[in-house]
């Protein structure tokens, strides 16, 4: 396969699933991993090469980084109360899914202690809420640290998440755009908020509303993946009738 169709293979790859690993591009190009970096270094126009995995560069339309610190505090209270909104969907024996982030610390918090749940979650913050739940049957995702969300990344827990049947996800991000899709900071994050989403009954997104025409990273959905969405305003559902 010569470049030009190398490159144009990896585009229309990347419009279906928005990330890719390294390795799968060499694979879907029929190329080793050095001759999938040399061509992303000779279009940085078009691709970004970043922690093993491949974006689109239109999809990074800024290198600031997350901070967990740094986002605790801010818009607290809306993300309190959107938290709150999502807490009083959870029925009893159900399975969860709770996504990172400091939005989503709020809702393991405010879990009804009354509540018999099993709640799956993939970071440290959002177990440590849970682990003060006295019904609450917590499932944390291992693997690979990853400090600035405080949360774990590892195959282990994708195959983990596609097995499982969750009655309710939730899901938090850093940008919801209607034209760009719903984003994220973090690389790491993607394929554990798609597994859920895809094992899940349903899907509720969780942000406050300063997170609407904003973009970060890269892209995990779209607004339609999602059954409703929840910020401190309510909850606009979308596919649930």
């Amino acid at each position: 396969m010569l470049k030009p169709d190398r490159l144009r293979a990896l585009a229309d790859a990347l419009t279906r699933q928005n990330v890719m690993r390294l390795r799968d591009a060499a694979a879907l190009l029929g190329v080793s991993e050095m001759t999938v970096r040399r061509d992303i270094a000779a279009s940085s126009d078009r691709f970004t090469y970043l922690g093993g995995y491949i974006v689109s560069a239109t999809d990074v339309p800024n290198n600031a980084g997350y901070s967990l610190e740094q986002e605790k505090d801010h818009f607290a209270q809306a993300k309190a109360e959107a938290s709150s909104i999502a807490a009083g969907l959870i029925g009893d024996n159900e399975t969860l899914f709770i996504d990172c982030g400091t939005t989503l610390v709020a809702l393991a918090r405010l879990i009804p202690p009354e509540r018999h749940v099993t709640v799956v979650c993939y970071s440290l913050n959002v177990a440590e809420a849970l682990r003060r739940k006295p019904n609450v049957r917590m499932i944390l995702l291992g693997g690979v640290y990853v400090p600035s969300s405080d949360s774990f990344a590892g195959e282990e827990s994708l195959e983990m998440l596609r097995r499982m049947g969750i009655n309710k996800a939730f899901i938090s991000a850093g940008g919801v755009d209607t034209a760009r899709g719903v984003t994220c900071w973090n690389f790491h994050e993607v394929a554990v908020k798609q597994a859920a989403m895809a094992s899940a009954v349903e899907r509720h997104l969780v942000v406050d509303k300063s997170k609407f025409g904003v973009v970060k990273a890269v892209r995990f959905s779209q607004i339609e993946d999602f059954d409703s969405i929840i910020t401190e305003q309510g909850q606009q559902a979308r596919k649930l009738q």
